[in-house]
């Protein structure tokens, strides 16, 4: 399993890189990269993301860094995770689907530690 993590940001610090490996502090999901990101990349290039801070604007995820997932894509990535056929078996999906309503529902931004 090569891990990429996602988790939410509590409170998005504009003028904050963040470059840091911290997956703890965000209490992160982890699924299997291999697995799951290369299926989804097609859609995954629909979703406005930022690399690393709020001043680098991109779509999809920083494959081997830090990605911020803004609230205005977490509809998005939702359908993305929602519509894998593979969330029925897959625990780590389940988690991951909680975590992006939740942070929806908040109206936060997601961090995603990529590979």
């Amino acid at each position: 399993m090569i891990p990429t993590q996602f988790g939410i940001i509590d409170k998005i610090d504009k003028n904050k890189r963040y470059i840091e490996y911290e997956p703890e502090k965000y209490n992160c999901v982890t699924i299997d990269d291999d697995i799951y990101i290369d299926d989804w990349w097609e859609e995954l290039n629909k979703m406005k993301t930022y690399f690393s801070d709020l001043n680098t604007p991109n779509v999809a995820l920083a494959r081997h860094g830090v990605t911020l997932i803004p609230p205005e894509s977490l509809s998005i990535f939702e359908t993305i995770v929602s519509n894998d056929p593979r969330i029925k078996q897959d625990y780590s999906l389940m988690e991951l689907l909680k975590l992006i309503r939740k942070a929806k529902q908040e109206n936060k931004y997601m961090i995603h530690f990529g590979i």
